[in-house]
């Protein structure tokens, strides 16, 4: 596979999921620059090849390792795992700290929002 071929599966998982490249480089723990050049077919490390194939759900070579829908479920849980300690932190702020299913409901919550409601739109917004 050249340099070219995985550019190409890269930017197409990219636009399926429907993320920016400033949120891609937050996600992917990278600066905006570094996943600019990377779009731009300049050289930049492996491990930054490798963090940005990885955010997006595919390998080293740009092949599929976690399908679409996979990946967009992995990451509603994280968001909603994040949401979800905002609410237990400030509540336990308050000394009413939520018990564990009251807990794991919110989270239910926030993942079927993130998933297919009003949040949708939001899910690859760091």
């Amino acid at each position: 596979m050249t340099r070219q071929d995985l550019l190409h599966r890269v930017e197409l998982r990219k636009a399926e999921v429907g993320i920016t490249l400033e949120n891609l480089a937050k996600l992917s723990h990278n600066g905006v620059r570094t996943v600019h050049r990377f779009f731009a077919g300049e050289d930049v490390k492996l491990s930054t090849i490798e963090k940005i194939t990885n955010t997006l759900g595919l390998d080293f070579a740009g092949n599929e390792t976690l399908s679409l829908k996979e990946l967009n479920q992995q990451r509603a849980k994280e968001k909603a795992l994040f949401m979800a300690s905002l609410v237990q932190n400030t509540s336990a702020l308050e000394m009413q700290g939520l018990e564990k299913d009251g807990l794991n409901k919110i989270i239910h919550k926030f993942e079927k929002a993130f998933l297919i409601g009003e949040y949708q739109n939001r899910l690859w917004v760091v």
